[in-house]
């Protein structure tokens, strides 16, 4: 009965060769399980009052719970090898942008979050969505993807403090006789030794290897025990429903917009990406693309209800895919396996700045791959993709980053002759990012 639902035999595929691609992808993004929590909730900013931050348990039950949900329903209902989690960039653009720059509170980021994904919900059922991302430029999205890659590394770097602040030149090189420094970078070389080797996993135990060499040098607290009880949810459980009220103004406009743009381009290049890897396309085209993309959309909304930022569809699932899964069944293997995660919360305890770092720095990388597919050869295609992806680094946001793009990406179609290859979609959005560095920006 399952076999003939995940069609195994049209897809030439079995029961082991589909948990083993399970487990691959779950091993392949588990470090979301750890990275979220300390990122929501600023755990690497000494100086961040305490009774600002989210609660890292309940960070990490609602990310395990929103990446089960989605992956589990994805694989069900869509029936692709694709698992969701908490998405890397839109958890920094959660932390370091609206909470600790902005200065929005997380309850209130969460409700943008939430709302973010109703809009997600609606332009997928009405099909509104292609639309928009077909009038979006490929250069631009290249562009953000490669932008919140640098992004996330440089927040890696600041971590690890590799990188420090410098009066003098803004920024500049940390102390590298540090042992937290120096754990750092152990653990990145760790990590990169596993991904050159393509060890199935790599990110996720360099993180462990870190840990536990700093554990062996003092420099983490051993843990008292490795399984435990599933932490309280409570403090971020329907926050988000309580502060609905407080996302009606230009501030929150332009950053629920900003989460919906950035998962935009990320869920939709995954899904794509993934099933090609597959050999899932049709005719160049996502055979229940409406069923994958509405998964995707609600559980955007489930995960800001459980607490958590964005939940998007994961690049990692292309490992399971490399391990030989074809069907649902895998997806819904990772969803289980997020689901017994829940009892290793006591490992957050030695999750400290020196052990995420590495993994940020290693994602950054990944994501800034996409920079080789943008015509770097059209300068008016080049000028707005290189703002777009160097803003966000040194502007500290990815917002802007987005912004700056859309704002020179019509100037320069226009001064090169092409304004009517421009989408009117792009214009809309031209005087929406103007208004946002007139009138949202403090």
């Amino acid at each position: 009965m399952i076999k003939k639902y995940f069609q195994f035999d049209e897809l030439g595929t079995n029961y082991k060769r589909e948990i083993i691609a399970g487990l691959t992808t779950f091993l392949s993004m588990a470090y979301i399980l750890f990275v979220n929590p300390f990122t929501l909730s600023l755990g690497a900013v000494s100086d961040f009052p305490n009774e600002l931050r989210i609660d890292q348990g309940a960070v990490f039950v609602a990310t395990a719970l929103a990446a089960a949900y989605g992956s589990i329903l994805m694989g069900i209902l869509a029936k692709y090898p694709i698992a969701l989690a908490p998405g890397m960039g839109l958890n920094a653009f959660f932390a370091f942008t609206v909470v600790l720059h902005m200065q929005i509170p997380w309850q209130t980021a969460l409700a943008g979050v939430f709302v973010s994904g109703i809009l997600f919900t609606i332009l997928t059922l009405t099909g509104v969505r292609e639309k928009i991302i077909d009038a979006i430029p490929i250069e631009l999205k290249y562009a953000v993807g490669a932008g919140i890659g640098l992004f996330i590394t440089f927040i890696g770097f600041q971590n690890a403090k590799i990188i420090v602040d410098n009066p003098a030149t803004l920024v500049g090189l940390g102390d590298f006789k540090d042992g937290n420094t120096l754990l750092a970078i152990f653990g990145l070389i760790v990590t990169i030794a596993l991904m050159v080797r393509k060890v199935p996993g790599g990110v996720f135990y360099g993180m462990v290897v870190t840990a536990v060499v700093g554990m062996m040098f003092g420099l983490i607290e051993v843990p008292d025990k490795i399984i435990g009880a599933v932490p309280d949810i409570s403090p971020t459980f329907g926050v988000a429903f309580e502060h609905l009220d407080e996302i009606f103004t230009l501030k929150m406009i332009g950053v629920v917009l900003t989460f919906f743009i950035v998962d935009f381009f990320d869920a939709t290049g995954t899904l794509l990406a993934v099933a090609n890897q597959a050999g899932l396309l049709k005719d160049n085209k996502l055979p229940r693309a409406g069923k994958a993309l509405l998964v995707d959309a609600t559980a955007v909304m489930v995960g800001a209800v459980l607490g958590t930022s964005t939940t998007t569809s994961y690049i990692e699932s292309s490992a399971g895919v490399a391990a030989g899964g074809r069907s649902g069944f895998s997806a819904v293997v990772t969803g289980i396996l997020f689901l017994l995660a829940l009892f290793f919360s006591p490992l957050l305890s030695v999750i400290t700045a020196p052990v995420t770092a590495p993994a940020l720095i290693i994602v950054g990388v990944l994501m800034a791959s996409s920079v080789g597919e943008i015509d770097w050869k059209k300068f008016e295609v080049a000028v707005p993709a290189f703002f777009t992806l160097i803003t966000m680094p040194l502007s500290y946001s990815i917002a802007t980053g987005i912004a700056v793009g859309f704002l020179f990406y019509p100037i320069t179609m226009i001064l090169k002759g092409r304004g009517r290859e421009v989408h009117p979609i792009l214009y809309i959005l031209f005087f929406v990012f103007l208004a946002y560095f007139l009138f949202l920006r403090e």
